[in-house]
């Protein structure tokens, strides 16, 4: 008989499975194998391979966390995936966005991928924390992966007040530590996926097997993106100098000022050339049009 990490025989984790649907004929499909690759290497039935074997252990692994990330095909598979894989690390919560400049003031603008609570990112973005949080300032200066707890990130966020509101915000939603991965694709865009839970142990192989899943998650995510630039897409004289305009920092209540127009109508040809581009904001808009060269 065997025993899953919590203690439960293989029969009542099916049975847990069962009852919380994730063995749907159409979601195991996607089931994520890198939690079972991790306690297979690290409780080896021999004693510590030596370290050829160990090497081939992880590009074994690493082979099979690319081939399933490439069968995603859709953002909605994307999203299927990490609700998983963000369930099978003990988390609650993820997220996938784009690292702002710092003129960028809303975190939902930058979102490519989340199941960020509502209540949460709306308080994170009325108390303009963007620019103040702890984790998107380090972001802006490493590539390499951390974690803060909420009293780390308390005391480092730039807000003191509105960090505090936050923590009690995100404590109703079970979060006391956050976790930060960097990347980028070839183009030079810099991203992120944050993983939000209960305060625990994060091992370095745990920080590096997510690491591995940022980097082919956000990968795939580009080229589902690219999948969409093969569709012929023309945009008016306004659109492209909104979206100039929105690539150079500028607000819509500044863009109106500029170009003489009202705020609602840059609004709207804002929203109209993101659904053009088949993008999920307007900041993803600006990255689709800046790779087509349809601004510059």
């Amino acid at each position: 008989m065997t025993s899953t990490q919590d203690g439960r025989t293989a029969e009542q984790e099916s049975d847990t499975r069962q009852a919380t649907g994730l063995d749907d004929p159409q979601e195991t499909g996607q089931a994520l194998p890198v939690q079972s690759r991790v306690e297979e290497m690290d409780t080896p039935d021999t004693d510590t391979p030596d370290l050829p074997e160990a090497r081939d252990a992880l590009d074994l692994g690493e082979a099979d966390l690319a081939a399933d990330i490439a069968g995603l095909q859709t953002q909605f598979d994307v999203v299927r995936y990490l609700r998983r894989m963000t369930e099978d690390h003990g988390f609650r919560h993820f997220m996938i966005c784009l690292i702002p400049p710092i003129e960028v003031a809303k975190l939902s603008d930058t979102s490519i991928v989340s199941n960020l609570p509502k209540e949460m990112l709306a308080n994170f973005d009325d108390s303009h924390l963007l620019q103040h949080s702890a984790g998107f300032r380090r972001l802006r200066t490493t590539t390499t992966p951390f974690f803060l707890t909420r009293e780390e990130w308390s005391r480092e966020t730039t807000r003191p007040a509105e960090a505090a509101q936050h923590v009690e915000v995100s404590g109703r939603h079970q979060v006391d530590q956050v976790a930060y991965f960097p990347v980028h694709n070839a183009d030079g865009t810099r991203a992120a996926m944050i993983l939000m839970g209960q305060q625990r142990d994060i091992s370095m192989t745990e920080m590096m097997e997510l690491q591995m899943v940022a980097i082919y998650i956000y990968n795939r995510l580009t080229e589902i993106g690219a999948f969409w630039r093969e569709s012929e897409v023309t945009l008016s004289e306004r659109e492209i100098q909104c979206l100039n305009w929105t690539a150079a920092g500028k607000t819509s209540a500044e863009i109106a000022g500029i170009l003489g127009l009202s705020e609602h109508t840059v609004n709207h040809y804002l929203n109209h050339v993101t659904k053009k581009l088949n993008a999920v904001n307007r900041t993803q808009a600006v990255v689709k049009a800046l790779r087509r060269g349809l601004i510059s």
